[in-house]
């Protein structure tokens, strides 16, 4: 105990005066970065001697800034500089009231996003299918600058980054390319490519993510305290039996890996997590995650002083497949719970969203499991329609799959009409049919029963009601299980093929509380 103690407190001490009064910039700060662009301003912060003063300014670019002096109080000092439109680069220099300066080059402003989650997000491009092509690009995108937090982690919130993976850089093949789950990811890039093609200005990805890790490490404990994930066996969280700590103990990469970041302007976030949570507080997860969310919005709002906003705009992967012919529920119920319980993004409880579906993209044969797909292209290319739609208001960008506006139920059929024009194939068993006497909600012990698809119209689906009588049809759902389809064979898509429709279940008897 004595142990544990010691160590969180020189965790602290260690957070604060980490460079023992010399000169210079928060770690995360660094030659060939992106800060965040007009309208909102980029924060900067360091370390330095007390009861000095330290200027920055901007030289350079099209551009000058120069930020009032501030003090430096209890080591650290920070500035917030007056918008910047995108472009550059710039020269970033701080300067001590004794003239001592410290200066970043080859600084961008452009769009600041935090990419996060587990394996799926850490997965790297060169582990994707056409590695050595994707590889091939990375010369071609050098306004596209990556970063990576180091994998650490603390029983108490850090002030700043205990390590880093990845400093500011310009992306290179070696870089893209560093190992099987190292760096840099797959998704993140690909994601940032994409926006770039689309803005034609400077993106900055921050990736700050741990393979096998539950969404309860990433979260803050008031978010955790929203739904009740708190206490464990009446212990306060964090707690482990040991003195040592696991990524699966509450809080932990929030202390270390994302608490540090919250100074920073940010513009989104991406997310690709949930299946560690598939058998660990998987029913809590429709509120954990959305929690989260509330949670780094607020954080980072204030932390930053108001220049992130409240609401910044947040995408996720809905989680792709584990095992074929699983009958575990484990998979359809996380990709559930992950819109909240709504079935898409945005909705009224995840305001501010996007969602990109990923069930139709399994991979079996994948050398690094099943669970770790290799199409990592779809899942960045779709997430960057999210991201053009919601964050940008892109008009005429479509980004959801087709999802059920209205449910009718006669004696041989169901109606399925859907609030999109619809690409289908026939399947007998994609739809299911819960069967019960009972007027009152299905669930996973409920009898489910096929529903073969019958036919089809330009945005509706009919499925079949001989396995159950009208009367007994209690609910309906679609692609219901660990591994729905084949790759990028679903049944229901897009008009244009491109977008799955997303698994949903409804009720005929919602419960009435």
């Amino acid at each position: 105990m004595c142990l544990r103690i010691c160590l969180c407190f020189l965790t602290i001490l260690g957070s604060l005066y980490a460079s023992g009064g010399r000169f210079r910039f928060a770690s995360y700060y660094g030659d060939h970065m992106v800060l965040q662009k007009a309208p909102e301003r980029a924060v900067l912060w360091g370390y330095g001697p007390d009861d000095t003063e330290v200027t920055v300014f901007l030289s350079g670019g099209p551009f000058t800034n120069n930020a009032p002096a501030v003090s430096v109080a209890a080591g650290i000092w920070r500035v917030t500089l007056d918008p910047m439109e995108a472009g550059g680069p710039y020269n970033v220099t701080a300067v001590l009231q004794n003239n001592h300066s410290i200066t970043l080059t080859d600084v961008l402003f452009g769009d600041v996003w935090l990419c996060g989650g587990q394996s799926n997000m850490a997965f790297t491009t060169s582990q994707v299918f056409n590695a050595s092509e994707e590889l091939a690009l990375a010369s071609k995108f050098p306004q596209v600058r990556i970063f990576m937090a180091a994998l650490e982690q603390s029983y108490t919130e850090l002030t700043d980054l205990a390590g880093v993976e990845v400093p500011w850089s310009v992306p290179t093949a070696k870089l893209l390319g560093g190992g099987d789950f190292k760096h840099y990811s797959a998704v993140c890039w690909m994601f940032g490519r994409h926006l770039y093609k689309a803005l034609k200005y400077p993106i900055g990805l921050v990736t700050s993510c741990w393979g096998g890790t539950p969404v309860e490490a990433w979260s803050s404990p008031r978010a955790l305290k929203h739904c009740d994930l708190d206490r464990i066996n009446g212990f306060p969280i964090p707690y482990t039996p040991s003195m040592y700590l696991s990524v699966w103990t509450h809080s932990v990469l929030w202390n270390a890996m994302i608490h540090p970041l919250l100074n920073m302007t940010i513009k989104g976030a991406i997310w690709y997590q949930g299946e560690a949570n598939t058998d660990y507080n998987q029913k809590k997860y429709s509120c954990s995650f959305p929690s989260m969310i509330d949670d780094w919005r607020m954080a980072f709002h204030q932390s930053s002083g108001g220049q992130t906003a409240p609401d910044f705009p947040f995408g996720f992967v809905q989680v792709s497949t584990y095992i074929k012919a699983s009958l575990s529920e484990g998979f359809p119920n996380i990709r559930w719970h992950q819109t909240a319980d709504y079935g898409f993004a945005p909705n009224l409880r995840m305001k501010n969203t996007f969602m990109a579906v990923a069930m139709d993209l399994g991979d079996e044969m994948s050398p690094f499991g099943s669970i770790h797909p290799r199409d990592k292209q779809d899942v960045a290319y779709r997430l960057s329609l999210g991201a053009r739609a919601v964050a940008y208001g892109e008009e005429g960008v479509s980004f959801q799959g087709p999802f059920p506006s209205r449910v009718l139920v006669n004696d041989q059929y169901i109606n399925v009409t859907y609030d999109q024009r619809v690409s289908v194939t026939q399947s007998k068993d994609i739809f299911q049919i819960c069967c019960s006497v009972v007027r009152a909600p299905c669930d996973s012990l409920s009898l489910w029963v096929p529903a073969p698809i019958l036919q089809w119209g330009v945005s509706a689906v009919q499925v079949s009601t001989n396995y159950c009588s009208m009367d007994n049809v209690a609910g309906l759902r679609y692609a219901w299980r660990d591994w729905a389809c084949d790759f990028k064979a679903c049944p229901v898509y897009s008009a244009d093929g491109v977008l799955p429709a997303p698994p949903f279940t409804l009720n005929r008897w919602p419960d009435k509380q």
